[in-house]
């Protein structure tokens, strides 16, 4: 298996705030990698980079060895990256299965004008979209839900339906940023079987986290960040034993990754 996801040198500046220094990792094929670090320390900003939200100041990134930097975020998620966000953005006010058909957007082939005039065609292609999004929202365990209202779901569902959006675009690499933030410890349970169903079929998986218990879970590899920099990779065992890491990430004195 060859990297799917490379990141080569990236960096990137806020005025005279250094978000991301030199930072290089990669994530293959069937891979969950997850990628820590105390608050402050670059996470997001580097999912931000990888998705085009930010152009980084130096470095690239490769998707299959094709160049993302200089892509629009559309463009780059057409290309095969998908994401979820640390703050939910979902449309709140559309129903679940509106929500999931919105990430299939780019990939109608009927074109606006058919669409409008709701050509035998268009009606075809919505018709097989719809069934492949009741699926996803099956898959992410949201079924029977379909017809509410995005926004009258509890907040660990709707993570839920913004992975199944982010998995409607139908990703080569799906990022997602702290997917278990708020959630019980039923509901992590729950996601570590999707992530994992989700590395069965053939996903690269690239995960920001903060719940230890998830990260050693479900991550064959763990990066950790800090002020901006790559300070540790390795398996969860190694990661957890590095001095660096916990004096980092958990302070000193800590003895493991646990907490």
């Amino acid at each position: 298996m060859g990297a799917v996801l490379q990141v080569r040198g990236l960096s990137k500046s806020f005025g005279g705030i250094v978000a991301l220094r030199d930072v290089s990792l990669h994530a293959e094929e069937k891979e969950v990698l997850a990628i820590i670090g105390p608050n402050g320390s670059g996470k997001t900003t580097l999912l931000n980079v990888i998705t085009g939200v930010y152009r980084p100041d130096a470095g690239g990134v490769w998707l299959n060895g094709e160049q993302l930097v200089g892509l629009t975020p559309a463009q780059i998620c057409i290309k095969g990256v998908a994401r979820t966000f640390q703050n939910i953005r979902l449309f709140k006010r559309l129903t679940v299965l509106d929500n999931v058909m919105i990430g299939q957007h780019h990939r109608f082939g009927a074109g606006l004008a058919r669409v409008l005039l709701a050509s035998r065609a268009s009606r075809g292609e919505e018709a097989e979209f719809e069934v492949e999004a009741r699926a996803l929202l099956a898959k992410v365990g949201l079924a029977g839900l379909e017809d509410a209202a995005a926004q009258s779901l509890p907040y660990a569902k709707q993570r839920l339906l913004e992975i199944a959006r982010a998995l409607a675009a139908a990703p080569k690499a799906l990022l997602l940023d702290e997917p278990a933030a708020g959630m019980n410890s039923e509901e992590i349970v729950h996601l570590e079987a999707l992530v994992r169903s989700l590395r069965e079929e053939g996903l690269t998986v690239i995960m920001i986290e903060h719940v230890m218990d998830l990260v050693r879970e479900v991550a064959d590899r763990v990066v950790v960040l800090n002020y901006g920099a790559k300070i540790a990779e390795g398996s969860f065992a190694e990661i957890e034993a590095d001095p660096e890491v916990i004096e980092a990430y958990l302070g000193k004195g800590a003895g493991s990754c646990s907490a």
